[in-house]
């Protein structure tokens, strides 16, 4: 199937090329941009926007939590943290509740700062003083 918009284009080369690091941050901002979507959303009281666009994130988070590799002993505590966002978005839809949302939004604020760090420090090592933009 061709794809007739350019930006889709892009995106999907984007993603097909991106190594795994780079999807995890991926994952992480579109987790961040549904969950904006959906305060806009509630804030226009379009319950199924918002509906559709906490789902997303949901999903997003739950394909986080099922690529933590187990062996990694770290890779509890941060399913347990995964669980705990996906039930405040679910909280947030159902109760139509922005501060659950919020809380959301700051925890995978925190991940995804916490691994974009990792990306740069791995970058700076393997590289010099390169890393991410």
């Amino acid at each position: 199937m061709a794809i007739n918009n350019p930006f889709a284009a892009y995106q999907q080369t984007s993603v097909f090329t991106a190594a795994p690091e780079e999807l995890t941050l991926m994952l992480y901002n579109g987790c961040l941009r549904f969950i904006k979507l959906a305060r806009q959303a509630m804030k226009q009281n379009n319950l199924e926007a918002k509906n559709e666009n906490i789902v997303k994130a949901q999903n997003i988070i739950q394909e986080l939590s099922i690529t933590l590799n187990r062996e990694i002993e770290i890779s509890e505590q941060m399913s347990s943290i995964y669980d705990y966002i996906r039930r405040r978005l679910i909280d947030a839809n159902v109760q139509n509740n922005g501060e659950f949302l919020d809380e959301a939004e700051k925890l995978v604020t925190e991940f995804r700062d916490t691994w974009k760090q990792a990306m740069q420090s791995e970058r700076k090592n393997s590289h010099g003083a390169g890393g991410l933009a």
